[in-house]
């Protein structure tokens, strides 16, 4: 980018390449017009016209976003089989909505007569095919109706006029509910609905409260929310092209991930830059000189530090489950705005304002003399609690790392207490929910899994046997064939007797013993499918259950297929960044390891504290590639400083110098990113509570205890080993500075043995 500058005839230099940070006291000739206002001021037009586009289609998100489980499984999973076939026998693909009307005492005639008369004014509705019911409960003191709605449609909208006609058409003084999947999803819509509007205020709140704290100032932290929010509404133009043209199944889960990830991460990368502008202004009066040494000094990591979060999204794409899939590209998009507006957007803002970003407290501009001080143990310069941390590495480096190490191994003893094998949809949501309400009522006076059928196909010549196998497995009340797709063959005079035929197959319901979600149900369904199959090799067990089911067993497949590609491809891109092998595998082993303590103690806080039945099946996943890729970062963001300071001071001065001058603003980042995935636990979903724990604990982890004792402590003891193989890694002679080990400085780093030194580049 500098040889732009300078082919354009801006000719001063504003330090020498291989000290970026170095610049004689004189004053610089001013940078040509153009550099110092119209680019900045062309680039803050360029994304405010991206903000207003970028703003108003957040509101549009809802028109390309679904919540249906069935869509997010593979093609190939039994259960989307399944409903390939089930789609056949109808018209349109429908869900039902279960409606329960309860009484504390048996239903009388007259009452009886005017739930009749509801499922009149219900088919009036014309929200799907035929209503069926009222169908009394054996107590008589519960009927239910299933009305089929189009799961294409606004599932949350027609549900609610439902409630609204149920209400009104009960007889009077009933319970009325309106559950089964199309109520469930209903409501979990409605949960979500907090993601526009609550998430983001509560994120961005967060996010001001702590830069304000960090800064001291209103401008800067202004500014840097200004640059996360850009870069949020060019994400979801991004993201919203795409679900648009149908490349990705965006939900709500996407959603607000997307939103946190996106001000996390540009945040983050605002810090770092920022932290460098600041340097650069101690050093120099130019402000467009700061801007670009900042840019030159920040470029590497922030990029490196994006591309590998970018890289290890997208190897969801391997995932089989759609979901995930989905996810990938989804949040990729948003860390790729982040980081261009961090390298294009804040850097233009900075360079209009200058020092006065930093009002009241303006960076000052340092002597000459006082800028590169020599370094003996690289703790030269620096006060407070990185002194003190620094001191205590280069003091006692083997008993830090192996304290810390035996630490996060206790952690991660919890372990053993993950249940991540899926949980009920009806623990899902955590705020009151009137379809989760209902299924207790259906449960209570029917079947527990009316309402929510498990569905056979099979081939018409075996359907009698089928039929009759069905019947008799373990955890089926009832089963009947079906005509049309929909109308049970009861035996019961005036009911169809003959059952719907499509392409040799007929369809059948069973009506399971077990609540639809439960673990119990999904185990009659696997016994099903063992049963049915015996008889009809052919035969596929689908519905709700079936694809509860083949969800939680196809994202623990994946968990098992993405880990080893996410780790493969991290590792790579370290090897690549800080030319060693050695620091890469040493620095992924301690992400894992910080990703399994913070599994560790999540387990057990949502077991003994949170009271969780258990967690999803793609929260152990999700959790993985936020964690490592994020914790990955912030050691990108220390390591790669430690290597420009080992490069001049030495190996271990570099450590300790590269440690005292990142320490406060690694730190601020992950007290961002917490802050801001926290924010995730205000949307009453399950997933999301946990995932936010999860990644905002882990993150504190790693930025507490990896990044400021592990790490530094395990490279100071390693030495310039830690850079094997590369050139950095090889022994110097003694006459560079290099003092005998357990001098306590064991590196001189003197200004010579830097200047050698540089030369390994």
């Amino acid at each position: 980018m500098m040889d732009l500058f300078y082919s354009a005839g801006f000719r001063w230099s504003p330090f020498p390449k291989k000290d970026p940070m170095k610049q004689p006291s004189h004053r610089k000739p001013r940078a040509p017009f153009w550099l110092r206002w119209l680019i900045p001021v062309f680039l803050v037009s360029a994304w405010l016209a991206v903000a207003g586009v970028g703003g108003p289609t957040f509101g549009r998100l809802d028109e390309v976003s679904s919540n249906d489980q069935a869509s997010f499984l593979p093609a190939g999973a039994e259960a989307t089989k399944a409903q390939g076939w089930q789609e056949k026998f109808r018209d349109s693909r429908e869900i039902p909505a279960v409606v329960v009307i309860e009484s504390d005492a048996a239903f009388t005639p007259a009452q009886l007569g005017e739930a009749a008369e509801l499922k009149g004014k219900l088919e009036a509705l014309k929200a799907g095919s035929a209503v069926i019911g009222p169908i009394p409960s054996s107590d008589q003191k519960a009927v239910q109706l299933v009305v089929p709605i189009p799961s294409a449609g606004e599932v949350k909208d027609v549900v609610q006029e439902l409630r609204n006609e149920v209400i009104a058409g009960a007889p009077a003084g009933m319970r009325t509910f309106i559950t089964g999947p199309a109520g469930l999803t209903a409501d979990l819509a409605g949960a979500f609905a907090g993601i526009d509007g609550i998430l983001l205020l509560v994120a961005l709140g967060a996010v001001f409260a702590i830069l304000l704290i960090v800064y001291r100032s209103l401008l800067l932290p202004l500014a840097v929310l200004l640059t996360s929010v850009f870069a949020l509404c060019a994400a979801i133009l991004l993201v919203f092209g795409m679900a648009k043209l149908g490349w990705i199944q965006l939900n709500g889960q996407s959603q607000g991930i997307l939103s946190i990830l996106v001000i996390g991460a540009a945040t983050d990368y605002a810090l770092l830059y920022v932290a460098r502008f600041r340097e650069a202004l101690t050093h120099t009066t130019n402000r467009t000189a700061a801007v670009l040494t900042a840019w030159r000094a920040s470029f590497e990591p922030i990029f490196a530090s994006g591309a590998t979060v970018i890289i290890a999204l997208l190897c969801l794409l391997f995932s089989d489950l759609n979901s995930n899939k989905a996810l990938g590209p989804v949040a990729a998009a948003g860390i790729l705005c982040a980081l261009v507006a961090a390298l294009t957007l804040l850097p233009a803002l900075l360079a209009l304002l200058g020092r006065t970003a930093f009002w009241p407290f303006r960076p000052r501009l340092m002597p000459e003399g006082e800028r590169e001080p020599v370094l003996v143990t690289g703790l030269e310069g620096q006060k407070g609690l990185w002194r003190a941390t620094g001191s205590l590495v280069s003091r006692r480096p083997r008993t830090v790392w192996v304290a810390s190490v035996l630490l996060l191994l206790a952690a991660s003893a919890g372990l053993l207490q993950l249940k991540a094998n899926g949980v009920p949809q009806t623990d899902v949501i955590l705020s009151a929910s009137n379809a989760v309400d209902g299924q207790d009522a259906l449960a209570r006076h029917f079947d527990a899994g009316s309402g929510s059928p498990a569905v056979i196909v099979a081939a018409e010549a075996k359907a009698g046997r089928v039929l009759e196998t069905v019947k008799a497995s373990d955890g089926v009340g009832n089963a009947y064939l079906l005509a049309d797709g929909t109308v049970p063959i009861t035996g019961a005079p005036g009911s169809p007797s003959v059952p719907a035929v499509r392409g040799g197959k007929v369809l059948l319901n069973a009506t399971l013993d077990f609540a639809a979600d439960s673990t119990d149900a999904e185990k009659a369904v696997l016994k099903l499918r063992e049963s049915v199959g015996a008889v009809d090799p052919g035969a596929l067990v689908g519905g709700v259950t079936a694809t509860a089911l083949d969800t939680n067993t196809t994202a623990q497949r994946d968990l098992v297929t993405i880990i080893p590609v996410v780790l493969g491809v991290i590792l790579v891109i370290l090897m690549l960044l800080l030319r060693s092998v050695l620091a890469p595998v040493l620095l992924v082993a301690s992400v894992v390891l910080s990703y399994a303590a913070a599994m560790g103690v999540s387990a057990l806080v949502f077991n003994n504290i949170l009271g969780f039945p258990g967690a999803d099946a793609t929260v152990p996943l999700f959790g993985f590639v936020f964690l490592v890729a994020l914790g990955v970062d912030y050691n990108i963001f220390l390591m790669s400083r430690v290597r420009e300071e080992s490069l001049k001071h030495g190996t271990n001065a570099g450590i300790l110098r590269g440690l005292g001058v990142t320490g406060g603003v690694i730190t601020s980042a992950g007290v961002v990113l917490a802050a801001t995935f926290a924010a995730l636990g205000v949307i009453p979903i399950m997933f999301l509570v946990q995932l936010a724990f999860i990644v905002a604990f882990g993150v504190l982890l790693d930025t507490v205890l990896v990044r400021s004792l592990l790490v530094p402590a395990l490279a100071y003891d390693l030495g310039r080993r830690i850079w094997w193989p590369g050139r950095l890694g090889r022994p110097e002679p003694a006459s560079v500075g290099e003092l005998p080990d357990g001098a306590g400085t064991r590196e001189a780093g003197t200004r010579e043995a830097g200047t050698r030194e540089a030369g390994v580049r």
